[in-house]
């Protein structure tokens, strides 16, 4: 899908791209074997050799967010899903716990245990998946580990999931389509999770699980999410 994508050229928007696909032209190379403006033709090469040498912050720059599913079959298999919790603040020492599930495993880093450990995990995958990370987790965690996390590409399922009407919190998208918490978890919020590391902190460590265990369904249940976004997203292109 993304080498089907030419919304990064100047002037090209959504209805371009699909008499394109209509015409024929429906990848980089068709288009770049056609006559085309040489503007088009300096960023379809440079787009070729970005996905060539693997340059995941040219696409990620290129791309808006509504449109960011694209790179799902491309990076799917190599993404990490990803959530923060913090002690209510937003500046770098604020960051509790970083969750990440990589499809199989859910792995949590804690303050003052292991937080220092997740910037080297993370940057083992080229695709970092979120729900609303765009605002949140990805400027904090820049902020928390400056000069890492240099190339990467950023799914926001926010967006699409928007575009797709499904709105509202991630808490009430999972509600709209059925995606069941722990007993334990169910109706607990962000601020919650702020509330439990307090209580963590003043000696219960019953708090703490409590926490993991919330934050670890928070990224485990992105999967299912970001599958959603791109089977439906894609089945409204009309490409071949």
């Amino acid at each position: 899908m993304l080498q089907q994508t030419f919304l990064h050229l100047p002037g090209v928007g959504e209805a371009t791209e699909k008499k394109w696909w209509k015409q024929g032209r429906t990848d980089w190379s068709s288009v770049l074997a056609s006559s085309c403006r040489d503007d088009w033709r300096e960023i379809l090469e440079a787009s070729q050799m970005a996905l060539a040498s693997r340059q995941w912050t040219y696409f990620d720059s290129a791309l808006s967010n509504v449109h960011k599913w694209r790179i799902w079959d491309e990076l799917g298999t190599h993404a990490l899903f990803v959530d923060i919790e913090t002690d209510g603040g937003t500046d770098p020492d604020s960051i509790t716990v970083i969750g990440t599930f990589d499809g199989r495993q859910t792995r949590s880093f804690v303050k003052d245990e292991n937080l220092q450990d997740a910037v080297e995990y993370m940057e083992q995958f080229p695709l970092l998946v979120s729900f609303n990370g765009v605002f949140f987790d990805l400027p904090v965690l820049r902020k928390r580990f400056p000069h890492r996390l240099q190339n990467h590409f950023h799914l926001d399922l926010r967006f699409p999931l928007q575009r797709l009407g499904l709105t509202g919190g991630l808490k009430n998208i999972e509600r709209q389509l059925g995606i069941v918490r722990s007993d334990s978890t169910t109706g607990l919020t962000g601020w919650d999770a702020v509330r439990l590391w307090r209580e963590w902190r003043y000696g219960s460590g019953a708090a703490l699980e409590v926490l993991l265990k919330y934050n670890a369904e928070d990224v485990r249940n992105l999967l299912p999410l970001a599958e959603l976004v791109y089977t439906r997203s894609r089945a409204q292109l009309p490409l071949p």
